[in-house]
């Protein structure tokens, strides 16, 4: 309730208490001219006496004891997820479900975001509609193909040096491998490749890049005398490689925004750092696209099937 509706009441119970002792010296023609009940006027008659004004005001009708109320612990582990991470009703729940052993559901969660104002997310992360609508797909096995970008990092200040983040994804089991280089060109990319297909625990059938010059001459000939096949997205068509574009923003979300202000000069520092994110974010960050599954579970899960036909 806004303060002008709160003065608006307290101004219309010293009106109704006026009237009777200066107008009828009647409390049920008082009550008949307002349209209250005896009891209300009573109530506020008594207020009035013991507190003066200050009793006139609202009071909370906030029940003293709610035992299906969240808990403080809840709450807060909630709003540290939402401002931190700006993590959406649906992550939110699988979160707390999963490192805290807390069962609540996605409504809960958007009710509470928004009695606490806080069920908007930040302009550049908010749903954008878009005139045509795409399919969504998904390789049926680990391996049948691994979509290959590079992320430009902001340029570090002071040095004026500039890093880049090589990031391979599995379309099955959204597996990550990420690197950090000082320079993108194709030696870096053929490191990267070959670094990438030794942590990777399946075999690579298909490789998946766009168009940058980064991906072209050598890597793509060095990609093809490994046996793998080297597909190319259609130009100015970044929603085909789009699952690892989504990762890209989830790395902004999570990883280097726990980063602002701090500056690394270092690219083995840098890929230390990097590695640990890269652990997590396979192992124990939960994945709304797999259902609250993280990679290495739907690997293993893709695995077992297998194993079993």
């Amino acid at each position: 309730m806004q303060e002008q509706d709160l003065l608006r009441n307290q101004r219309k119970r010293i009106a109704v208490l006026r009237h009777y002792e200066e107008v009828t010296h009647n409390v049920s023609k008082t009550c008949r001219y307002y349209g209250i009940s005896r009891m209300a006027f009573y109530r506020w008659q008594h207020r009035y006496q013991e507190l003066g004004l200050e009793g006139l005001k609202d009071r909370s009708h906030r029940p003293k004891h709610s035992p299906r109320a969240t808990k403080t612990e809840v709450l807060a582990k909630l709003l540290y997820l939402r401002q931190t991470y700006h993590f959406g009703p649906d992550k939110i729940a699988m979160y707390l479900g999963r490192y805290h052993d807390i069962q609540i559901s996605k409504s809960g969660v958007f009710r509470i975001l928004k009695r606490l104002q806080l069920n908007r997310l930040p302009q550049n992360q908010r749903y954008s509609t878009h005139e045509a609508r795409w399919r969504r797909y998904e390789k049926p096995e680990p391996g049948h193909r691994i979509q290959v970008d590079v992320k430009f990092l902001e340029r570090i200040k002071g040095p004026g040096r500039r890093y880049y983040q090589y990031t391979a994804i599995d379309d099955c089991t959204r597996l990550r491998v990420l690197k950090i280089f000082e320079h993108v060109n194709q030696r870096t990319s053929i490191q990267f490749i070959d670094y990438a297909l030794s942590r990777l625990p399946f075999r690579t059938y298909v490789l998946q890049t766009d168009n940058g010059g980064e991906f072209q001459g050598q890597f793509h000939w060095h990609v093809l005398d490994k046996g793998i096949q080297h597909v190319y997205i259609k130009p100015r068509q970044p929603r085909l490689n789009g699952k690892v574009e989504r990762s890209h923003k989830i790395d902004d979300d999570e990883f280097y925004r726990m980063l602002e202000g701090v500056v690394i000069d270092d690219a083995d520092l840098f890929n230390e750092k990097l590695k640990e994110w890269e652990s997590f974010y396979n192992y124990s960050r939960p994945h709304g696209a797999l259902g609250g599954q993280t990679p290495y579970e739907r690997f293993r899960d893709k695995i077992g099937s297998s194993c079993k036909q």
